[in-house]
């Protein structure tokens, strides 16, 4: 399977037309159609459905569309590639892929980075926002550089080191609810309440052991991935978010409120990377610019570092 073909692929895949595929390859409609036929007996599956006479749009089967993900992944793999092989060694320059759930602890992330801005303004950062399942997935894929994942790290796989704050746990939700009046929320203040959670695993949850019930039992309305979504869906009233602090801005005219959890919940993080990975001199550099901040004042991050 050459790259070559599957930049042909990805092509017809966006252009949903052989035709406009090969006018923005400067191909012949022949030469494309030949070069995808080849792809698929190479492969031995059915990529594309072709249009009926009366309509030349191409459509993907389930396996083409499987193959325009990983195309996309195994290119963007290559690019990144391409750009640090051609980085002069007297360079530090190029790119680092962090993956991180909604969390202030972006703000780590970005005081590391605005410490190496002067002395290296050519690295460039790109974070993918997602939850543990999504950052482990594109690490193990080399999708990204770094993680940032709460609870316990495999270290047969990944070499971490722990972020010494935790993100407080608590309830988003409207200003003129009726949780709003108490200053913490207990599991039984939730027990009727509609919810509304990230979407992970009920077995991964971090507060199934709070609530003190069964996960099946709570009336779980909607989830979610990222926390901006949930806070709109608060907003227009379905339900009560359950989050971190410090992501939603409720100051001001806010029509939200957050209320923090009693027992108090806290999650701690870790930043992680794969064993034995060899880094690229700017993904080294910011590893270490990481690390040496986490060290700052005895490993004691206070609110004015982050």
């Amino acid at each position: 399977m050459e790259l070559r073909v599957l930049q042909y692929f990805l092509a017809v895949a966006r252009e949903q037309s052989i035709s406009g595929a090969a006018a923005s390859l400067h191909l012949s409609q022949p030469t494309l159609s030949t070069q995808l036929k080849a792809l698929e007996e190479e492969l031995g599956k059915q990529l594309l459905i072709r249009g009926t006479k009366g309509s030349r749009k191409v459509l993907l089967t389930e396996e083409g569309m499987l193959l325009r993900k990983r195309a996309e992944e195994i290119l963007e793999l290559v690019q990144i590639t391409q750009r640090e092989i051609s980085l002069s060694d007297q360079v530090v320059a190029g790119d680092v892929y962090i993956g991180a759930g909604e969390s202030d602890m972006i703000r780590l992330f970005a005081r590391a980075a605005k410490q190496l801005q002067a002395k290296y303004p050519d690295i460039h950062y790109h974070v993918r926002s997602g939850n543990a399942a999504f950052v482990q997935d594109y690490l193990d894929r080399g999708l990204i550089d770094f993680g940032v994942v709460y609870g316990p790290v495999d270290t047969s796989i990944y070499s971490s080191v722990k972020v010494p704050v935790h993100d407080t746990w608590g309830v988003l939700m409207r200003k003129d609810a009726p949780l709003a009046a108490k200053e913490y929320i207990q599991p039984q203040d939730l027990w009727d309440k509609p919810l509304i959670v990230s979407a992970q695993k009920a077995d991964d949850w971090s507060l199934a052991k709070w609530f003190e019930r069964d996960y099946a039992k709570l009336n779980i309305v909607a989830t979610y991935n990222l926390v901006f979504n949930a806070s709109l869906m608060v907003e227009e009233g379905l339900g009560y978010a359950l989050c971190f602090d410090q992501i939603i801005n409720v100051s001001g005219d806010s029509p939200l409120c957050f209320r923090p959890l009693s027992p108090a919940m806290h999650s701690e993080a870790s930043i992680i990377w794969k064993r034995y990975q060899v880094f690229s001199k700017a993904s080294e550099c910011f590893l270490k610019q990481l690390k040496g901040l986490l060290n700052h004042r005895d490993t004691e991050i206070s609110p004015d570092i982050l």
